[in-house]
């Protein structure tokens, strides 16, 4: 007779609400050893109820067992010592120590009162070697790092001791695929230690490819806890939204007019390799490439937040050369950059969602140096409704809201400055299915307005149904531009690869980045 497996945690009419329910009645056990998926809309409430388990988030109703115990932790930490960790989207990691360091900050190794330095190393070389870090110097400050590997070191970080829970919170968004497999690699070995492991994520691919087990959450209730097996992606994402979502886009009629900027010949070394292209009024023009291609240092120097070596931006009817030493500089000539990083670079998390959105526009809405109250709210009120923001109002704390309605935060300060071209990067990363489309709409009502958009993505079947041309990036360089109708998904791949090719050529040949 097979043994029944074991509960590990179980959670039974776990409710939350903050101005209004967040989540209700929520029940489910986690089982030893299993991947338990769990999806669903952004301000579906999944982070929140991970929040819970975690001890950051106190349930309003409800209640849970760990290990046939009641449980009711009172902080992370608390949750921590006794086996529940979490890796969650905004890193809790010091940028100013060392990998090492961040690594065992609460148990650092010492000797004679003083830090064991050589100890603490071979410690941290040990730990980053579970997850693959074996190439990074563990005395590294963690600022110099790249997204990617921060959040390898912060999975690295809640390995360490006795885990019984993991809890990872959209853990692939900011990894390579080389990254991505060896974290694959590691929940593997954690399942056949006997680890749960909750993982939240929209990538719908992956999940069918690690879990056992699915819940999906919609307006704050479980609507599924099945086996993963019995869903396909698209019957999974009509349980996500309610409502079924296909493959193709219809952005509505637009008209395209004349040319709205001109890149010319825009270089930062070691960055951008003299990228020239233009985009018209009413078009999105995608911006794609691998990993490293030079897509998010070319918005920058667009967007005055790096210094070009060379080169300069072309703006207005009729078209003339721009000064754009600065951000300010860019938004005075109607240039507007939505960051892939929303949470670092584009948002006030601890402020109001008025207070975000009057950010950029103080030119309206304060008189003689002091901001109105009653103009700010307005301000913020309109582009709720415009944009469909769910919140309880424009009162509430950005930081309580989903992914999608914080970017659809950052977008609306922007489109109450009525800037003539705007550069979207990654502007759906870490939004789920539902939300992707609000915002792709969202685009399309923008070039119907007249506005030239440029949009960076990592997703080349994202770039597909939404763009009206595609420009490749290769290390560094402008490779190609596609036009709709006349490209395909081997082309553009082909045309990311190139300039890495060129870079391998023997004798100094370069070979041709151009794709038929």
């Amino acid at each position: 007779m097979t043994t029944p497996p074991e509960v590990v945690l179980s959670v039974h009419g776990i409710g939350k609400t903050y101005a209004q329910p967040v989540i209700a009645d929520i029940d489910l056990t986690l089982l030893r050893g299993e991947v338990l998926a769990l999806t669903g809309e952004n301000g579906a409430g999944k982070s929140t109820l991970s929040k819970i388990i975690g001890g950051l988030v106190t349930p309003s109703t409800g209640q849970m067992q760990f290990m046939g115990l009641p449980w009711q932790p009172a902080s992370r930490t608390a949750a921590e010592k006794l086996g529940v960790r979490m890796v969650m989207q905004e890193l809790n990691l010091l940028p100013t120590l060392s990998v090492a360091e961040n690594l065992f900050l609460d148990q650092l190794p010492g000797r004679l009162g003083w830090i064991d330095r050589k100890r603490l190393r071979q410690q941290a070389v040990q730990a980053m070697a579970r997850v693959g870090l074996e190439a990074i110097d563990p005395d590294t400050p963690v600022g110099e790092l790249g997204i990617g590997h921060q959040q390898m070191v912060e999975i690295a970080r809640n390995l360490i001791g006795d885990c019984r829970v993991l809890i990872l919170d959209e853990p692939t968004a900011m990894l390579t695929a080389r990254e991505v497999e060896r974290l694959f690699e590691q929940i593997a070995r954690l399942q056949a230690d006997g680890v749960s492991i909750i993982y939240i994520s929209h990538r719908l691919e992956e999940l069918a490819r690690i879990a056992q087990r699915i819940a999906v959450l919609r307006d704050g209730r479980l609507v599924c806890i099945e086996p993963m097996s019995r869903y396909d992606s698209q019957q999974l994402v009509t349980l996500m939204v309610g409502r079924e979502i296909g493959e193709h886009l219809d952005l509505g009629p637009r008209k395209m007019g004349p040319v709205a900027m001109s890149v010319k010949g825009l270089s930062r070394r070691g960055k951008v390799d003299s990228v020239s292209f233009e985009v018209r009024q009413g078009e999105i023009l995608g911006i794609s490439g691998l990993v490293g291609s030079g897509r998010t240092e070319l918005l920058r120097l667009i967007y005055g937040a790096d210094r070009a070596d060379s080169g300069h931006v072309e703006l207005g009817q009729p078209l003339r050369p721009v000064t754009l030493g600065s951000p300010s500089d860019a938004v005075r000539h109607g240039i507007a950059l939505i960051s892939e990083d929303r949470k670092g670079e584009g948002l006030l998390l601890s402020q109001s969602i008025a207070a975000n959105v009057a950010l950029g526009n103080m030119h309206s809405i304060a008189r003689g140096g002091v901001v109105s109250a009653q103009r700010e709210q307005a301000l913020a009120q309109r582009q709720v409704e415009a944009m469909r923001i769910r919140c309880a109002g424009p009162g509430q704390l950005v930081s309580q809201l989903s992914g999608g309605n914080q970017q659809k935060v950052v977008i609306g300060r922007w489109l109450e400055r009525d800037c003539p071209v705007m550069l979207f990067d990654e502007p759906t990363r870490g939004i789920d299915v539902g939300a992707k489309f609000d915002i792709y709409a969202l685009l399309g009502e923008l070039t119907r307005q007249g506005r030239a958009l440029v949009v960076v993505s990592s997703d080349l079947r994202e770039l597909m149904l939404i763009c009206d041309r595609i420009a490749v990036l290769s290390a560094g360089k402008l490779i190609d531009t596609f036009e709709r109708e006349h490209w395909t998904q081997d082309q553009l791949l082909a045309a990311a690869f190139a300039g890495y090719q060129q870079q391998a050529v023997p004798n100094g040949q370069a070979a041709s980045g151009h794709v038929q």
